[in-house]
């Protein structure tokens, strides 16, 4: 028995927020963000728009692929940091969205960037109980609703957008062969958003201080970002006997520039095995890994027997990386 991605999809918002529209909201400039970041633009919600919308569309996405319909899910699990509402989960928005009538669970994950690979590990763990043969497992985020566009040094990093992919089990080899989840609670203030939880509600203090936006130590995210993620990466790649020279293609949470160079150089990964969209759609948290899994397998880029090696990192901190065998 084994796991295998059998779908994928992915959704955006239709508004493209470029670095030209930042520099009209923030002391910044194109060069400046490019430099940087390598980011380009990103897309943000409409008001009308949610986390679950973006969700909903790219499970539906999925779901087409795969040519199973609602009916044919056993599970639904949504990683996300950006929730609809506090409670209930994401998940059940898009339960309702997705699949009325039917009774199946349905919870979000919250790992932050790290969230689709930490949703992937559960989702194999839950499939070889044998209580499930299908997930449906999405990322998804609405980050530029915690954006401070006062605040140049993160307000450019992020975007939103979802992506997801139908998990399934069946016989035969390939498939997911290995997952590492990490954490490290030192580092909680590192990535945060201080207000809009139980330790700080919202107050008209809080917002007067800016507290319900993303704060993030820059340096130090870089430090353990990269450190974290060659070794998540090599530790994966060792439980299944391979080398990064076996890897045909490495689909890492798209942070910003500087970190994926810097994890490519130090695991001496080529360009050509290490495909990137974040100069168009920035830094997705939970999205990222899925919306780019999605549009190299729309591309095909993958190939049966292909050896993929997913990697992330995120607040928390959190890191994780998953080896599958494509097909």
């Amino acid at each position: 028995m084994s796991v295998h991605v059998s779908g994928t999809g992915s959704a955006l918002p239709e508004r493209a927020l470029t670095n030209a529209d930042l520099e009209k909201l923030v002391d910044t400039n194109d060069e400046w963000i490019v430099t940087r970041t390598g980011i380009r633009e990103r897309r943000m919600m409409a008001p009308h728009e949610a986390t679950s919308d973006l969700v909903t569309r790219a499970c539906e996405r999925a779901l087409e692929m795969s040519g199973l319909g609602p009916e044919d899910i056993d599970l639904l699990i949504v990683a996300t940091c950006t929730p609809d509402t506090l409670t209930p989960s994401t998940a059940n928005y898009v339960h309702q969205n997705l699949c009325r009538g039917l009774s199946i669970p349905a919870f979000d994950l919250s790992a932050a960037c790290s969230g689709f690979v930490y949703g992937l590990g559960v989702a194999d763990a839950m499939l070889r109980s044998g209580g499930y043969r299908r997930v449906l497992l999405a990322g998804g985020e609405g980050l530029t609703r915690f954006m401070d566009y006062e605040e140049r040094t993160v307000s450019i990093l992020f975007g939103d957008g979802a992506g997801a992919a139908v998990i399934e089990r069946r016989e035969g080899p390939g498939g997911v062969l290995a997952t590492t989840l990490q954490s490290d609670g030192q580092f909680t203030d590192a990535i945060i958003i201080p207000a809009g939880g139980a330790r700080k509600p919202l107050s008209p203090y809080v917002l007067t201080q800016r507290e319900n936006y993303l704060k993030m130590k820059g340096a130090q995210v870089f430090k353990v970002a990269v450190q974290s993620m060659e070794k998540v990466a090599q530790d994966t790649l060792a439980k299944v006997g391979w080398k990064i020279s076996d890897v045909d293609h490495v689909i890492a949470h798209q942070a910003n520039k500087r970190i994926l160079d810097a994890v490519a150089d130090r695991l001496e990964i080529p360009p050509e095995k290490m495909p990137t969209n974040l100069a168009v759609r920035g830094n997705t948290s939970a999205a990222s890994v899925p919306i780019l899994l999605d549009e190299c397998n729309r591309a095909g880029r993958f190939k049966p027997g292909d050896k993929v090696l997913l990697v992330a990192f995120g607040a928390g901190l959190t890191w994780g990386a998953t080896a599958l065998e494509w097909g």
